[in-house]
């Protein structure tokens, strides 16, 4: 055990544990941050298509199971910054309606127990702080904002400038898609002399060589650390959380450290922000006589409840090349409460990073006979137009998380639940095609998104597992994400999401670590 007893610590440098660590460095109290990674190599590879997608380079060398038992390659990152370093950087609000009960085709998505009201100025907050470039207004189903974006939209480049106004000539409501990058505009929307961002094709699931783009460790951690009270240990594997005899407290956070030894670390207030499925484990297995079902799961909801999304990745055709480099730029919300021909929500639709050689070749033998034989795949590279499409999936207490006697992770996963929504949600996109200068029978999906087309494989919008809520009997967390069976102990990363709407989860888990960052300052005081 070391010397050293911390005021907090915090376990992960994600999104949540990053964000966290920043809000409470200017304290002044000693914060340790433990991250399971080191720092991402700086190298080449970072912005290589065959090495970031086709052969995964640098997710994590582990396999998870399948409720069958069956082993697959989950999609995460241990580096510090978490997997925001791999993100698309898509910084969304919940919409105020995701805060309430939402009735679905398959069922109904649970109240939160607090209003979007109450977690807006966290999210004017996290926008300003991750630098989102967007402008509200533009957008009929966002909430009120206090504030307006700090940093103006990404400008279109001109084939989606047009796919934004054959959107507005169909009646509907495009809007740029809100998104964290140090990009200052020139007066065409270059890049300016002397911005980070250099409006590469390298936004959406690349590590940025330049540190423009907005993650966890460039934003928060590398500041955090700046303040000598911040301290930070890079390969420390948190294996376990041991508590006191009353079992009221957490007293010890036991590590497996890079170099095969293990350390002990204690702390007033310990965080657990290792992201959705990881969290669940480390409190399943930090069981014990005082907490036999696992650490704060005296409700048994640890571990249940994951969602991940109902998602499509797709490809259409345009009929004229398209040049873009910056796709990332415009989003569509429309549908995502309900349509005309459909009272339950769709979901929504934004644009991913552009399409290039490598992630076609890498698709070729999915797609071999979908296309027409006088379309060359350089030529569909240079044709293609990408969306994403984003479902709500729904918290189910069968799909979880649990453990194993050797310790192997299983997740088990209803991969069907509530996919209605998002197959007519296609079905709106595919049916516009020839409106908006595209193929209208082209719109492929582009499953090298999604893990190689394994739903159950595509965890990076994990969320769910480690819910708050007002009932000790029914979550795990109450409304401060403090655990209801222990005093010091929290979980801020996207585990404490009772749902999880139809947009990037990363902002809410941002806004919701400075409002929890708040409480734990005061609760230093």
């Amino acid at each position: 055990m070391t010397d050293t007893h911390y005021d907090v610590i915090v376990v992960g440098t994600g999104a949540g544990g990053g964000t966290l660590a920043h809000r409470l460095a200017p304290t002044g109290k000693s914060i340790l941050l433990l991250e399971r990674g080191g720092y991402l190599p700086r190298e080449r590879d970072n912005w290589d298509s065959t090495a970031v997608f086709v052969k995964g380079k640098y997710r994590a060398p582990e396999f998870w199971f399948d409720k069958h038992g069956d082993p697959f390659p989950p999609e995460v990152n241990y580096y510090v910054g978490g997997n925001t370093k791999f993100f698309g950087a898509a910084l969304f609000r919940l919409r105020p309606e995701d805060f309430g009960e939402l009735r679905h085709h398959d069922g109904v998505s649970p109240a939160w127990p607090l209003r979007y009201d109450e977690l807006e100025p966290y999210y004017t907050q996290a926008e300003h702080l991750y630098r989102v470039h967007g402008r509200h207004g533009e957008d009929p189903t966002e909430g009120a904002a206090g504030a307006q974006y700090a940093y103006p939209p990404v400008q279109h480049e001109p084939r989606i400038q047009r796919l934004s106004d054959d959107l507005e000539k169909q009646g509907l409501h495009p809007f740029h898609l809100p998104i964290g990058v140090d990009l200052t505009q020139d007066e065409r929307g270059g890049a300016a002399h002397g911005s980070a961002c250099i409006r590469c094709d390298r936004v959406d699931g690349f590590p940025c060589l330049l540190g423009a783009k907005s993650d966890a460790q460039v934003i928060c951690v590398d500041p955090a650390l700046a303040h000598a009270n911040v301290e930070l240990v890079t390969h420390a594997d948190v294996r376990r959380l041991e508590t006191d005899p009353g079992g009221r407290s957490v007293t010890k956070v036991v590590a497996a450290m890079g170099d095969g030894s293990t350390a002990e670390f204690r702390a007033d207030i310990v965080v657990v922000a290792c992201g959705a499925v990881n969290s669940a484990v480390l409190l399943l297995r930090s069981a014990g006589d005082r907490h036999p079902r696992g650490l704060a799961n005296s409700s048994d909801v640890v571990g249940r409840h994951y969602m991940r999304h109902n998602n499509l990745a797709l490809m259409a055709i345009s009929r004229e090349p398209n040049d873009t480099t910056f796709q990332k730029t415009l989003a569509l919300n429309d549908w995502y409460l309900g349509s005309d021909d459909w009272d339950h929500p769709l979901g929504g639709i934004q644009m991913l990073g552009k399409s290039d050689s490598a992630q076609i070749h890498g698709e070729a033998p999915r797609w071999a006979g979908a296309v027409t034989p006088d379309m060359p795949f350089e030529v569909i590279a240079h044709h293609a137009v990408d969306f994403w499409l984003c479902g709500e999936d729904l918290p189910a207490a069968a799909n979880r998380v649990t453990l194993d006697r050797d310790g192997g992770i299983h997740l088990a996963l209803d991969e069907k639940n509530n996919i209605a929504g998002l197959q007519r949600l296609r079905h709106k996109l595919q049916g516009m095609l020839g409106h908006l200068g595209m193929y209208e029978h082209h719109l492929l999906s582009h499953s090298i998104y999604l893990h190689k087309g394994m739903p159950i494989g595509a965890t990076a919008h994990q969320a769910g597992t480690v819910r708050f809520g007002t009932d000790p009997r029914a979550s795990a967390l109450d409304v401060h994400c403090k655990a209801h069976d222990l005093d010091n102990l929290y979980v801020v990363d996207t585990s404490f999401f009772p749902s999880v709407g139809a947009v990037n989860p990363s902002l809410t888990a941002i806004a919701n670590a400075l409002r929890v960052g708040d409480h734990i300052a005061e609760r230093l005081r």
